[in-house]
C-alpha cells in the first residue's frame, strides 16, 4: 500500500534542501576564498560571485561575513544527540556521550570544515571581538540544555555556573588543539573530576 505525499510537502522539502544547498556553497566558497587571500581581504561581493548569488542573498542567509564564521552548524546535532541521553547520568556525562556520537560519525570533510572555523574565529584579529558575544550565546546554549536534562531553571545559580565552566573550557582548548572528540571528551572529563590539576613534571626541578 503506497502512502501519498501531499504535493506541497515535497515541495516544501524541495525549497528546504534548496537553502541548505545554497548556504552550504556560501560557505564553501567563502572559506575557500579566506585561504587563498585572507579573511580581512575577502568581500562580501567576491564571495556572492563564487557562489553564483548575489548580495541580497548572501544577506538573506547571514547578516555579516563575520556571522559567516561564527555560525556553528553542530549544535543543533549535539542537541538533538543531547536529548536522547538517559536523565539518570550526570549533565556532564550525558554531554560527553552526545559528543562522541556527533563527533563520531562526522565525515572527515565536515570535521575539517569545523577544525578551519575554529581556527579562524580564534586567530583572526577581526573575529576576537566577536568572541565574547560567542561566549555568552553558548553559555545561554548550555544552560538551557543542562537546565532540561536535571529539570532546573535555566537561569538557576548552579546551572549557569556548570554552563560557563563549560563553555569557558571550550574556548581555552580551542585556540591550542584542535577541536576533535578526543580533547573534547578529555576536556569534559577533566571538568567532571572535579579539575584535578596536580605538579607538572617540571616540579620540584632544580
Amino acid at each position: 500500500m503506497s502512502v501519498e505525499i501531499p504535493a506541497n510537502g515535497t515541495a516544501q522539502g524541495l525549497r528546504e534542501r534548496k537553502k541548505e544547498r545554497t548556504r552550504r556553497t556560501i560557505r564553501m566558497e567563502a572559506f575557500r576564498l579566506f585561504r587563498e587571500q585572507g579573511y580581512n581581504e575577502t568581500t562580501i561581493e567576491q564571495i556572492a560571485a563564487v557562489a553564483d548569488v548575489s548580495p541580497s542573498t548572501f544577506f538573506r542567509y547571514f547578516p555579516t561575513k563575520e556571522q559567516l564564521v561564527l555560525a556553528d552548524d553542530l549544535d543543533p546535532l549535539l542537541f538533538e544527540a543531547l536529548r536522547r541521553q538517559p536523565r539518570d547520568i550526570s549533565p556532564m556525562a550525558a554531554f560527553r556521550n552526545a559528543v562522541v556520537e556527533v563527533f563520531g560519525t562526522l565525515p572527515a570533510a565536515e570535521l575539517a570544515f569545523e577544525q578551519e572555523r575554529q581556527a579562524l574565529l580564534y586567530h583572526v584579529p577581526e573575529l576576537r571581538s566577536a568572541i565574547g558575544l560567542e561566549i555568552v550565546r553558548s553559555i545561554d546554549l548550555i544552560a538551557g540544555l543542562m537546565a532540561e536534562h536535571v529539570g532546573r531553571s535555566p537561569d538557576d545559580f548552579e546551572v549557569r555556573v556548570a554552563a560557563g565552566a563549560m563553555a569557558g573550557a571550550a574556548l581555552a582548548i580551542s585556540r591550542m588543539t584542535p577541536m576533535n572528540v578526543e580533547n573534547i571528551t578529555h576536556t569534559l572529563d577533566f571538568l567532571a573530576a572535579g579539575l584535578p590539576l596536580g605538579p607538572g613534571p617540571e616540579a620540584g626541578r632544580d
